[in-house]
């Protein structure tokens, strides 16, 4: 990328190394659609580029670029389910209806993988993705995961003890992995430029800088943005972390947490390779949990550190080095060359929060760090829902979903301190 062309993005990795996407316009005047689509993330292109193949005339309002928010700076792992437990999702709807958003989540999985090769999107794809235990406690919690979902869900995933995980990943700190070969890794901003320039092709009209600030509801609904407005038959709200204010009803349902990652210098091909010989991702299972895995350039890419209260950090940098080092000892000599951070959105019960506000209005958020994969089905699920086969949708609208406790004041306080519970009982248990 050009300077020019990363100057509107947060610094990082995945911005320095992207191949450039030209800016898009900015919303002036008046503009009648048949789609309008807030967010320009993976939910919203993935929805306008199924609706403008279908037909559909599809805006898609974006408020910063194309791919800036989570969509453009996440950890990069594409893993098959949601942001909460299988477990989780039976309790809140049933095995039956958990199982069928399960296998919804398996055609997320196969629709990216799509995507990625009918678009000829450039993004770095990667098999393989471990889940590693560091406690007992969380090794038997995993091989029942493993057995459940193998009995329950017909997702066989293999189990490695500490010698099969170590012939693969250069570090003791971890008992052994849960090891799933259709879950992987790909270059998040990559993804969403590819997911964008199939937008384009197909017709869809996508306007930057344009920050939507009220949406009008009814019949025909408006969204207006500083500069612009956009009257159209429906509209989708793919905004997630960044709605604020458009629909309060959604923003209480949902959590903005921060989270960060780190690349290091570049290692050399054998260097990295040595750390993670199979090129896998790989995450840790505790609550406050770090995940890396390889870049195309030979770095390791490591990330954690997640913020409830909404501030940076302090000494970020320092922060996600000495975490890396606790994996890898043998990379005491290497520095971390970039670290950037941004917000995913989660939702109490971590489960996805996708539906209608209106006959005619739809939503998906609550992806709760877990969306590289399930925004593109959320985007499906929703135009489909447009297209008038809503079945998948009402699936998703059937799980309850309540506000964060304690309204606009105390519900970061409350959930600071609840977090913190969580990473104690990580360190001592």
């Amino acid at each position: 990328m050009s300077r020019r062309d990363t100057a509107a993005y947060p610094p990082s990795w995945y911005a320095a190394s992207a191949a450039p996407l030209p800016p898009q316009p900015r919303l002036e005047g008046e503009l009648q659609a048949d789609v309008c689509i807030l967010g320009a993330g993976y939910t919203g292109l993935s929805a306008a580029l199924e609706l403008a193949e279908a037909g559909y005339r599809v805006i898609v309002l974006e408020a910063e670029r194309i791919g800036w928010g989570a969509s453009g700076r996440n950890g990069g792992q594409a893993i098959v389910g949601y942001g909460c437990e299988q477990d989780t999702l039976e309790r809140l709807v049933g095995r039956a209806d958990a199982r069928r958003l399960f296998d919804f989540s398996r055609e997320g999985m196969a629709l990216m993988r799509d995507r990625i090769h009918r678009h000829a999107i450039a993004c770095d794809w990667r098999d393989g993705h471990a889940s590693v235990p560091i406690k007992p406690r969380q090794e038997q919690a995993l091989k029942r995961w493993q057995a459940h979902m193998a009995e329950h869900y017909d997702y066989p995933m293999e189990w490695w003890d500490r010698e099969q995980l170590r012939a693969q990943l250069a570090s003791d700190r971890y008992l052994g992995a849960i090891y799933d070969p259709l879950s992987g890794h790909l270059h998040p901003l990559e993804y969403a430029f590819g997911l964008a320039r199939a937008a384009l092709a197909a017709g869809v009209r996508i306007f930057e800088h344009s920050r939507v600030v009220r949406l009008e509801r009814g019949a025909a609904p408006v969204l207006h943005t500083d500069a612009g407005r956009v009257r159209c038959e429906f509209a989708v709200l793919a905004g997630n972390a960044w709605l604020r204010g458009v629909a309060p009803e959604l923003e209480s349902r949902i959590m903005p947490v921060g989270t960060y990652i780190g690349a290091t210098a570049p290692l050399g091909e054998a260097r990295a390779r040595a750390l993670i010989r199979n090129d896998m991702a790989v995450a840790d299972v505790n609550w406050a949990l770090d995940y890396f895995r390889l870049s195309r350039d030979h770095r390791l890419l490591f990330g954690g550190r997640a913020s409830y209260s909404t501030l940076p950090p302090p000494n970020l940098r320092g922060t996600m080095a000495r975490r890396m080092r606790r994996v890898f000892p043998q990379l005491a000599d290497v520095d971390i060359e970039y670290v950037w951070g941004g917000y995913v959105d989660i939702s109490l019960n971590r489960a996805p929060h996708w539906g209608r506000l209106a006959p005619n209005v739809y939503f998906a958020q609550g992806f709760s760090g877990h969306g590289v994969a399930s925004t593109g089905l959320a985007g499906k699920v929703i135009a489909d829902a447009i297209r008038g086969q809503a079945e998948r949708l009402d699936a998703f609208a059937r799980i309850p979903h309540r506000p964060f406790p304690g309204g606009r004041l105390l519900r970061t306080p409350m959930l600071v301190a609840a977090m913190a519970w969580y990473k104690l009982r990580d360190a001592l248990w």
